[in-house]
């Protein structure tokens, strides 16, 4: 039943960043610590989102700006290699509190992004978006924010993103892999998580120019908050 309604989850999240070019994995990183221990949580959410990102990035391959992406890349491998290191540095417990404030953070502060676009060089977005995201899952909203701005076609800034997404998962992936975790105990649900999360793109990529962006966003935050603050209240119960 579990994988039946993340199936759902996943499908749903992917139609939204497909649409909207954000949102999905944030969204669908806040509610998997009700259906995942914490040990697989980051894990998981980033084997799944790499099939999200490289479909999206599939069906829209037209619009990859692929001169980006080496510099990304650069970035995203050494900035992988420092955090990882800091894993053996945190316990596992407060994952969901790293997490849950980040979301909040991203959402509500407009110093904390003010901050974040002071990182203009893509090389030094790749180094904190894939760093980072070994510890807080994802961190979509860092290379968004770059290519809204270097690229007036939401289909580029969409298909790109996806691409530079599609790296980062991979090397959070690769960094949970060699700490040890063992992706065959959660096979049939990621598989099946894949498979909808594929879907998902698919769909998403149909809705993007027939839906309000803005209206749908919002209401993303309204929802992200909520899951953000249950999240950080597990830690104390």
């Amino acid at each position: 039943m579990n994988e039946f309604i993340l199936g759902l989850i996943t499908f749903l999240t992917s139609v939204l960043t497909g649409a909207v070019g954000m949102g999905g994995g944030l969204l669908l990183i806040a509610i998997l610590p009700s259906f995942l221990p914490l040990n697989a949580l980051i894990p998981v959410h980033g084997l799944t989102q790499i099939s999200s990102n490289v479909s999206r990035a599939y069906f829209g391959h037209k619009d990859i700006q692929y001169s980006v992406v080496p510099k990304f890349l650069i970035g995203s491998l050494v900035g992988v290699g420092i955090f990882a290191l800091l894993l053996h540095l945190i316990t596992i417990k407060y994952i969901p509190l790293f997490i849950g404030t980040y979301i909040l953070l991203s959402l509500w502060s407009q110093t904390f992004n003010d901050k974040i676009k002071k990182y203009e060089s893509y090389y030094v977005i790749g180094f904190f978006q894939s760093g980072l995201s070994v510890v807080v899952g994802t961190t979509g909203p860092l290379v968004i924010t770059k290519l809204i701005k270097e690229f007036e076609d939401n289909d580029k800034v969409v298909a790109t993103s996806a691409v530079l997404m599609s790296i980062t998962h991979s090397l959070k992936a690769l960094v949970y892999l060699n700490f040890g975790f063992i992706f065959a105990d959660y096979l049939g649900m990621i598989f099946f998580m894949i498979a909808c999360s594929i879907l998902g793109s698919y769909v998403g990529t149909k809705l993007r120019n027939k839906i309000d962006g803005k209206k749908l966003f919002f209401a993303l935050r309204i929802v992200l908050s909520i899951m953000a603050f249950k999240s950080i209240l597990t830690i104390f119960s």
